[in-house]
């Protein structure tokens, strides 16, 4: 997710629910009628019939069915290994998610956007028939910034930088230029070995920004870039940790930035997927059968000699290597047997997940692009302070999608969905006119709320935390091991970065097996 609670799933919801496909009642239905009309939701068959507890005996056991888990499971099976994927949720896909529409579309409920740079998880898109296509991004941006629209155009001098004064432009052009000079200092593989990563993991980014954007419509820009980005407030994050995750957008061969981080055309929004995101790690698990087992949170993880047992709700699985591809977070709520040791577990306690929402209204057209608009807003105001066009790519209706982050999205967590939908179409008016105001369908994901993630799209790190406790990221405990996008040395919080952990996980369990 950098960009990506779950709508509630009730009996009769999807059409493609099924039974008799001959697997158990709760391993994943590969192949099913969803999968093919390109449908990005799955559920197990004979949804809410409780199986019979079950035990397996394999040489690794994988905790968590996104795509790190999935990724993982596929390198290690194409090894000769015998796998076991345990998924708490009835889908798989984790922070990806596609909610179906009213009209019989589907829409991104979580991570969605792919650009320049993200290698492998366009490559495993590749290599399970998922097609890309282009972010709607003909037409002007909108900026709304103290009570007045502006319109501009993305392919001029500033690109895709909001005409705010040239006063706080020229603030922000030396801002950019100063973290990812800083960022290129970093190394993505160990932050907390920059030469001045103990000076920069003292202070907030909010504290540097105060020091450094001191003009004031340069502090609006970065401050959305924050939010954008993280779903987080600066005062919430280390610099050195927004130094990391700059350095972290790109690859070995291209230097991350911030501008690759923001952009749309050349940056991480450039591309979405035909049929939706969670379509990859749908086909993904589809390849693997019944070795993903659905509805099946883990609930402890216990050595037994140089073995281990995990058990999940109605499933225990031996094995002798175990996966932990869940959120640092969520990780902690698992109990281990022994202990796992203070720095991990301080870790976890440390890194909370940064506060994310979606909301899409869906319209017969994509009517704002006739205004010669693409859909794209930064504002100052509202609870959605940037947009994107959600709609398919033969524009046969239109959808708008607002992010809905940080204290804005706190601020609405307790608040029913009625009164969601009413404040997020007030903001889609103010931008785009009156029509906005009524849709033929309205989706909201709230991730703060999803009982197996509790926010998104990543987890953060405030000072601190990454010179103390970074190296227990990824370092395994005895036969354990950890991934998920938050322990990728590129594109950390993207979909990207979780099938790169998922790869780099497979080798580091070959190895020790």
């Amino acid at each position: 997710m950098a960009r990506e609670g779950q709508l509630s799933r009730r009996s009769g919801d999807d059409p493609s629910r099924r039974s008799g496909d001959g697997l158990s009642r709760r391993s994943l239905l590969g192949g099913t009628a969803a999968v093919a009309a390109g449908a990005a939701a799955l559920t197990p068959a004979a949804a809410g019939t409780a199986a019979a507890a079950t035990t397996r005996d394999v040489d690794v056991v994988i905790v968590g069915a996104g795509l790190a888990g999935l990724t993982a499971a596929r390198d290690l099976v194409a090894a000769g290994k015998t796998v076991a994927v345990l998924e708490a949720r009835d889908r798989v896909g984790g922070r990806v998610v596609g909610l179906r529409l009213a009209n019989g579309g589907v829409t991104e409920g979580g991570g969605e956007f792919i650009g320049p740079t993200q290698d492998r998880i366009k490559a495993l898109a590749d290599s399970l028939g998922v097609a890309t296509f282009a972010t709607y991004n003909t037409g002007k941006n909108l900026l709304h910034k103290d009570g007045k629209k502006t319109p501009y155009t993305t392919d001029g001098l500033l690109g895709a930088v909001p005409p705010v004064d040239a006063a706080g432009l020229a603030n922000a052009a030396i801002v950019q230029a100063s973290l990812d000079d800083m960022a290129k200092q970093v190394p993505v593989d160990a932050p907390w070995t920059a030469a001045k990563a103990e000076e920069w993991d003292r202070q907030t980014f909010e504290t540097w920004l105060r020091a450094n954007a001191v003009v004031p419509s340069a502090k609006f820009l970065l401050d959305v870039a924050c939010t954008s980005i993280f779903s987080a407030e600066p005062r919430e994050l280390s610099l050195l940790f927004v130094l990391f995750y700059i350095a972290a957008a790109g690859n070995a061969s291209n230097p991350g930035t911030l501008e690759r981080l923001t952009e749309t055309a050349n940056g991480a929004q450039e591309l979405r997927f035909v049929g939706g995101s969670q379509l990859v790690p749908v086909r993904l698990a589809a390849t693997l059968g019944d070795r993903v087992v659905l509805s099946a949170p883990v609930r402890s993880i216990a050595r037994s000699g140089d073995r281990y047992v995990v058990t999940a709700d109605g499933t225990t699985v031996t094995a002798d290597r175990v996966v932990v591809a869940v959120p640092p977070p969520l990780a902690a709520r698992i109990t281990y047997d022994p202990l796992l040791p203070a720095g991990r577990d301080q870790l976890t306690q440390r890194m909370p997940m940064a506060s994310v929402g979606k909301a899409i209204a869906v319209y017969d057209t994509p009517f704002w692009r006739a205004d010669g608009l693409n859909g794209q807003v930064v504002s100052d105001t509202g609870v959605v302070s940037s947009t994107f066009d959600n709609s398919p790519p033969d524009a046969s209706y239109g959808a708008l999608m607002g992010f809905i982050e940080a204290d804005k999205m706190r601020a609405y967590d307790a608040v029913g969905a009625q009164e969601v939908r009413a404040a997020v179409l007030k903001d889609f008016v103010t931008y785009f006119g009156d029509r906005a105001g009524a849709p033929s369908s309205f989706v909201l994901q709230r991730w703060n709320n999803e009982g197996y993630t509790r926010g998104g799209p990543v987890s953060i790190a405030a000072p601190g935390v990454l010179t103390r406790y970074g190296p227990a990221l990824r370092e395994p405990v005895g036969g354990i091991h950890w991934a998920g996008t938050e322990t990728s040395t590129y594109w950390m919080g993207f979909m990207d970065g979780a099938v790169r952990s998922g790869e780099r996980v497979a080798k580091e369990v070959l190895a020790a097996l």
